[in-house]
Parts: structure tokens; C-alpha cells; sequence
């Protein structure tokens, strides 16, 4: 985590500061900034396209039919994903890294882009808590000009080499402890904020503010909001398609399709 500048280092001695907390995967990003990854490294002989076809794709594409669990897809993606880098040297992948952003960073929902816009221009501060890989979502807060972000670390050894160990931001229990941390170091008043977020790992983010809104959420996500009084309550749902955003709240009727 980074601290941006003066103005944001004099903004924090104020009291009681507004935050918004945005997850990036599925909630700002259209996909996932990890896959995205993952396949620029194989365009690149990075990594040896094998592991697409052998690992991958049949994954992939049971997600892309709608064949499966969002969740337990992204959990084996990100598993296959980090076995992949180990012994892969850092210096080899910045490239890749940066083409990702380039090429992908601005591929995102309207409604997510507008409301980082909407609380930048309030005066709010705005972080990424993401588990995507946290050089991704470091160059994703650059490129969006916000206040500080976290993801998912990957280690390195002496020699600049991904060990295969994570520090993971992707389960509810990480981001708490990561908006705790901004609340302290930022003093942030939680329950004047705001959250975004679209799984089950953003429930904890959804719990901790008092403005927690669920865009375009996942089955597991719904039914947890469904059968969790409190939260039934207080979080708005928010379904992009197309150029159209639909305001609902967690009290809708939905009806799932077989699978």
C-alpha cells in the first residue's frame, strides 16, 4: 500500500473522512485483470501455452456458458494462475503488466467508472481492494488517479523470482482487515462510506459501510444478501447491460435459469 502525495497525507488529518471501497474484478473490470493476465503472458511466450489448454480452458470455457460457480471458477483460475509464475522472474512480466493495463484498463462498467468519478469529485476517498495481483491493481489506481489500493501480493525470493506464496485479497476475511487498515491510516469514518463489490468476498466490505452497493452480483452473492437480515436492508443492487443501469434492492425476485 502507497500513499499518494501531500494532499492526500493533509486530507487524512482531517476527522471523520468519507471513503469508497471498490473491488475491481467483475465490479469495475468487465473480467478479471488476473485472466487477462494470464493470457498476455501466454500471447507473449511467457509462459508456455500448454498450460492454457491442459489447465485452462475447459474451466473457462464452462464459465463463458455459464456452466458452473463464479467463485469456485475465479478460486481454480487463480490457483493455476500462481502455480504458473513460480520461478518466473519479475523483470520478464513487467511488460506484459503494462500492455494488460494499456490494452484492458479502460474496458469497464459506466456505472462503477462514473461513481469513482462521483466520489472523487465529492471530496471522498477511493481505494481498489482487489485480488487481483497487486502490481495489476496498483497500475489500475494509477491509471484511475485514486487515493491508495491493495491486492493480492506475490512474493518473490532474493533473486526476483515469484516463490508461489500469496498474501490473498480475495476472500472476505483479507478485505476486512485491509479497510481496517485504511480506516486507521486514513481516518476514515466507515460508516459514512461507501462499498462496490460483486461476490461473496465483498461481504465484509458490504458489512463495514454504511452505503454498500452490490453491482451486477453473482447467485452466491444474492442468496447471502437474501438470508442475511441486516444486510437484506441496506444493500442496493445495481445490474448494468448494455447502456442501461437497473436500480434494485436486495429484496427482488430473481429466478435462475437451469444449469
Amino acid at each position: 500500500m502507497t500513499y499518494r502525495g501531500l494532499n492526500v497525507i493533509l486530507k487524512c488529518m482531517k476527522p471523520d473522512n468519507i471513503a469508497a471501497f471498490f473491488d475491481i474484478d467483475g465490479t469495475l473490470y468487465r473480467d478479471s485483470l488476473m485472466i487477462e493476465h494470464f493470457k498476455k503472458l501466454l500471447k507473449y511466450d511467457v509462459l508456455d501455452e500448454a498450460l492454457w489448454h491442459l489447465n485452462v480452458k475447459h474451466t473457462y470455457k464452462n464459465w463463458k456458458k455459464r456452466r458452473g460457480n463464479y467463485d469456485d471458477y475465479l478460486m481454480e483460475l487463480a490457483k493455476i494462475y500462481t502455480e504458473s509464475l513460480k520461478g518466473l522472474e519479475k523483470s520478464k512480466m513487467d511488460f506484459v503488466t503494462d500492455q494488460v493495463i494499456k490494452l484492458k484498463g479502460d474496458k469497464v462498467y459506466m456505472y462503477t467508472r462514473d461513481k469513482i468519478e462521483f466520489h472523487k469529485k465529492s471530496g471522498h476517498l477511493v481505494f481498489f481492494v482487489s485480488g487481483s495481483p497487486d502490481y495489476l491493481v496498483s497500475k489500475m489506481a494509477e491509471l484511475y488517479k485514486i487515493t491508495d489500493s491493495v491486492g493480492t501480493k506475490y512474493y518473490l525470493d532474493k533473486d526476483g523470482r515469484y516463490t508461489g506464496e500469496v498474501g490473498a485479497m480475495w476472500d472476505a476475511g483479507s478485505k476486512a482487515k485491509a479497510i481496517k487498515c485504511f480506516a486507521k491510516n486514513y481516518g476514515i469514518d466507515l460508516d459514512k462510506s461507501f462499498s462496490y463489490g460483486d461476490t461473496n468476498g465483498d461481504i465484509s466490505m458490504f458489512k463495514m459501510t454504511g452505503h454498500p452497493v452490490a453491482i451486477n452480483p453473482t447467485r452466491e452473492l444474492i442468496n447471502h444478501l437474501k438470508n442475511d437480515p441486516e444486510l437484506r436492508c441496506k444493500v442496493k443492487i445495481r445490474v448494468e447491460r448494455k447502456d442501461v443501469v437497473y436500480k434494485l434492492d436486495s429484496a427482488v425476485d430473481i429466478t435462475y435459469p437451469e444449469i
